[in-house]
């Protein structure tokens, strides 16, 4: 359990670098490319000078699930972006965070993961809190494209479950290789999109890509061994919904917001999905 509690803390601190980037960079494509190349740096360092491409079984499944996981982790990035320009910015966010039924169905339906009753009821008060957090705000439904919000849900649930994948199917020696394998294929991916947008690389874009690159590395990292210790029709409800009451809470503690009567409900509602899913 203490490594999903850090995968929340580390995913927490992403939220919170982001949001404070976005007074000196926006959502630069650049700040990106230099989040994964820390994040690179970092798989590297802490597989203590790995092989590449060692000679083990395992390698060219390691190889291949690293290559889809780096193709839909910046294609849920590229996808949130795309949406929120069509659908603004509640919807999209809504959708990104239930796409945690994704990997836990994945779990359920493909794993034969056997869920207990308060389990079942925990998952499904995760999935009504996102809801209630959320609202109902956004476009009217007339201007709203459902088949990219569908899409954007898909891809990051497909891009978390993938972690799950690679625990079931592929050997825990490579591990350290597969998260290599995944942001460095982002990085090579979101680098040819800053030429194809000519985005420029500026000093700030590289301190906030290099700062958020830190906790999302061990946020992908303790995500990958906590699915060793719990079962991850807990991991998944509980990593997202742990992550929006930490978010929650340090936009109230360091940038003053306020909390709403519905945003106070839906954190409740969080805490007894927590409770049911860990009981």
């Amino acid at each position: 359990m203490i490594y999903l509690i850090l995968a929340i803390l580390s995913s927490m601190l992403v939220s919170v670098l982001m949001r404070l980037s976005e007074k000196y960079t926006g959502d630069s494509m650049s700040k990106l490319a230099m989040n994964y190349v820390m994040c690179c740096g970092l798989a590297y360092a802490f597989s203590g000078g790995m092989e590449l491409f060692p000679r083990a079984d395992g390698l060219t499944m390691t190889l291949l699930l690293g290559v889809v996981n780096g193709v839909l982790y910046l294609a849920g990035f590229v996808l949130l972006q795309w949406n929120i320009s069509k659908n603004g910015v509640v919807l999209p966010s809504t959708f990104m965070k239930l796409g945690v039924i994704v990997p836990t169905l994945l779990a359920i339906l493909v794993f034969k993961e056997q869920p207990r009753l308060t389990q079942l009821l925990g998952i499904l008060a995760a999935v009504a809190a996102i809801f209630i957090i959320q609202g109902t705000g956004g476009r009217s439904s007339a201007s709203v494209s459902m088949g990219g919000l569908i899409l954007l849900m898909l891809t990051g649930g497909s891009a978390d479950a993938m972690s799950k994948v690679f625990e079931q199917v592929g050997p825990a020696a490579l591990k350290d290789q597969f998260l290599l394998y995944t942001f460095f294929v982002a990085l090579v991916l979101c680098v040819l999109l800053c030429i194809v947008k000519k985005q420029r690389f500026g000093w700030k874009d590289a301190v906030f890509g290099l700062l958020i690159g830190v906790p999302n590395y061990f946020s992908a990292r303790f995500l990958l061994l906590s699915l060793a210790d719990v079962p991850a029709m807990v991991v998944y409800p509980t990593f997202s919904v742990g992550t929006i009451v930490l978010v929650a809470l340090a936009g109230v503690i360091f940038f003053k917001e306020k909390l709403n009567t519905r945003k106070v409900i839906g954190l409740c509602v969080i805490l007894a999905a927590l409770v049911l899913l860990n009981i």
